[in-house]
């Protein structure tokens, strides 16, 4: 089986070898594992551009190159017509070739996918979408549309469109999905152990790009007050992006330098680690699709402090499974609060977060794509 993945996620070529974004590249070697030949249509970029990636580790065919654009503007839309009409060729030529269809979705390259699609109905088709898709968030209009050809049965056939979270009213091309990053073995072998707050300080963590939309100075304003009611607190924060300066500014004019530390990126060992030894995640996240780190702190009985967006409150059992975020400090600390307060809660909702999130590994993950790429 041939099978070609058509994606906005760039290929990186550097010093003769092929890359991708670290978490899509393991991702993609259980694809490529129940595959006889694996095809990307793609950008491809000459530089990493601060992205986190890894060599691609298994054999690829050679890449079909995607021309990127943007469609932000009226002006953008205009300048992006001849690149848009290469790759919809592109695709096309693709596709026909394939003996299944993979697309990624949202984005740009998605969209034209998911136009192109239309015309290949017997054509057996995968569609993962990554993001949002709660039928009443807010999301571009390109989105939208994606999401509405995808749905749409008429329109596109002979397709599994997986998605993160259990919606009503979905058509039968819709199916719940998730992602996983342990596998059951790593649950045989672990030492597992739920933080006892009554002996060590209370350690928060928050793993994720240092970005508007993660919104880590919301995670350090939490860790903050917390600090000056009297709790003993840290946090640490384990990735980059542009917040960064932003952050160590507050941080130093705040005094927060003996509580808050930024760690960078780090090993998936490292993060493991940090999961074992702390006792909440905070993600004040904007939007998700499905937030690996929420299931990876439950996994190891690190409570969950998140925002309800997308997915997150069927994750953590709408509050059974952790805490969900109003995005009002007060009324944030006061549910954080006692929460710390009260251990055998504590130890409640870190165990059922702990049960739940071990269900989904990568051994499951694995037999689930190759139901849908064997049937």
């Amino acid at each position: 089986m041939k099978l070609v993945v058509i994606s906005s996620a760039p290929i990186v070529q550097k010093e003769g070898e092929n890359y991708l974004y670290a978490p899509y590249e393991k991702e993609m070697q259980l694809w490529a594992k129940h595959a006889n030949s694996i095809q990307f249509c793609c950008p491809i970029w000459k530089e990493d551009k601060k992205l986190l990636i890894a060599p691609i580790s298994f054999e690829t065919t050679p890449t079909i190159e995607l021309k990127e654009f943007d469609i932000t503007s009226f002006s953008n839309m205009l300048r992006a017509i001849p690149n848009a009409f290469v790759d919809l060729i592109r695709i096309f030529e693709a596709m026909k070739k394939a003996d299944h269809i993979h697309l990624r979705c949202p984005g740009n390259m998605a969209l034209l996918a998911a136009v192109v699609q239309i015309f290949f109905p017997k054509k057996v088709k995968t569609a993962k979408y990554a993001g949002n898709w709660d039928p009443k968030a807010r999301q571009p209009f390109t989105y939208k549309l994606q999401r509405w050809i995808l749905s749409n049965t008429i329109l596109t056939k002979n397709i599994q469109v997986l998605v993160y979270g259990d919606w009503e009213n979905q058509t039968k091309n819709i199916k719940p999905f998730f992602t996983a990053t342990y596998s059951e073995s790593e649950i045989l072998n672990a030492n597992f152990r739920i933080q006892n707050k009554d002996q060590e300080s209370i350690k928060f963590l928050f793993v994720g790009t240092l970005s508007r939309g993660k919104q880590p100075l919301y995670a350090i304003q939490i860790v903050e007050e917390l600090f000056k009611k009297g709790k003993n607190v840290t946090l640490d924060l384990f990735g980059d992006g542009a917040m960064k300066s932003e952050i160590e500014t507050y941080i130093r004019n705040k005094n927060l330098e003996s509580i808050i530390q930024l760690k960078g990126n780090q090993s998936k060992d490292a993060i493991l680690t940090a999961y074992q030894n702390s006792h909440f995640l905070i993600l004040p996240s904007k939007s998700e699709g499905w937030p690996k780190v929420v299931a990876e702190a439950m996994f190891w009985g690190c409570v969950p402090i998140a925002s309800p967006v997308s997915c997150i409150s069927y994750m953590m059992g709408n509050g059974s499974r952790g805490i969900l975020l109003h995005e009002k400090i007060q009324e944030d600390i006061n549910q954080i609060d006692m929460v710390i307060n009260n251990q055998d809660f504590y130890h409640k909702i870190a165990s059922e977060g702990q049960s739940w999130s071990q269900q989904f590994t990568t051994d499951r993950f694995e037999a689930e794509i190759s139901k849908l790429l064997n049937g």
